[in-house]
């Protein structure tokens, strides 16, 4: 006589299936609800009569410009910097690694204009380094398109590190040592074998990274300032059209809004189903 068949936590399908838990259910709807209300708020009131207008604004046109182009600058410097980084971090043992770790995720909890501060201070023309820069060179990063990616480079780069960091932290070393055993160098073993390995991880880091830097504001405005067309990128103009035109503020902040989300629809999802 064969035993019965347990038909708890089975659906209707006959496969396996949870209960609900509802006491995790309802608060995760409301936190869902409270995420997505402003962003339906912003096509609600979006002044679709003149949106088609007001988009090809060339001031408009010039910040996405100058967004996009710089969060991607800002993007590619994360990652020669930030993966060499993430790899001593994650594969090498030395005096005060813990306390790197904290400093790297420092720019993470600072305010954005904290960072821009410090970075006045150090690269500014009369900073710790800038002074240097400027009397050495003729250099002047304030102000300036470059002093743009700077900012965005502080406040993103974290996000790549950490990103990368848990990638080399779960990859299998075996892989590594099996080709070191096979007479592969450091370079070829970290080239041929480690950065396959850890390439979604890279991909999905630096998609958050870029996504960061497009949405850069206060260290950007401290640092590099509000210049239409040269350092005005697009969070710099929604803040300066909410105080003369709201309804141009709205199209600006649904413009950064839909960029954002097909990028991030996009390359993420890629990245994180490699």
């Amino acid at each position: 006589m064969t035993a019965p068949t347990s038909r708890v936590g089975r659906g209707p399908s006959g496969r396996g299936s949870a209960r609900v838990p509802w006491v995790l259910v309802l608060p995760a709807l409301v936190g869902l609800l409270f995420l997505l209300l402003p962003l339906v708020g912003l096509l609600v009131r979006a002044p679709w009569a003149t949106m088609g207008r007001r988009i090809v604004d060339p001031e408009v046109l010039t910040a996405l410009w100058l967004s996009l182009s710089t969060s991607t600058a800002a993007t590619l410097v994360s990652l020669i910097l930030g993966v060499p980084l993430a790899w001593l971090l994650a594969r090498t043992e030395f005096p005060g690694r813990r306390l790197v770790r904290a400093l790297v995720t420092v720019p993470l909890v600072i305010p954005p204009v904290v960072g821009g501060v410090a970075l006045l201070l150090v690269l500014g023309r009369n900073g710790i380094v800038g002074q240097y820069l400027y009397s050495w060179f003729g250099l002047t990063l304030p102000f300036t398109p470059a002093a743009v990616v700077v900012a965005q480079v502080f406040v993103a780069m974290p996000f790549l590190v950490i990103g990368v960091e848990g990638a080399l932290r779960g990859a299998d070393r075996r892989y590594e040592e099996a080709a070191a055993t096979l007479g592969a160098g450091r370079v070829t073993v970290f080239t041929r074998v480690t950065l396959p390995m850890i390439l979604p991880g890279i991909g999905a880091g630096a998609v958050l990274c870029w996504a960061r830097a497009l949405g850069e504001f206060g260290a950007t405005i401290t640092f590099a300032g509000n210049f239409p067309g040269t350092t005005q990128t697009m969070p710099l103009a929604v803040y300066m059209a909410m105080q003369r035109d709201p309804e141009a503020a709205i199209v600006l902040s649904l413009v950064l809004l839909l960029v954002s989300l097909a990028v991030l629809a996009t390359l993420r999802e890629r990245w994180m189903s490699v």
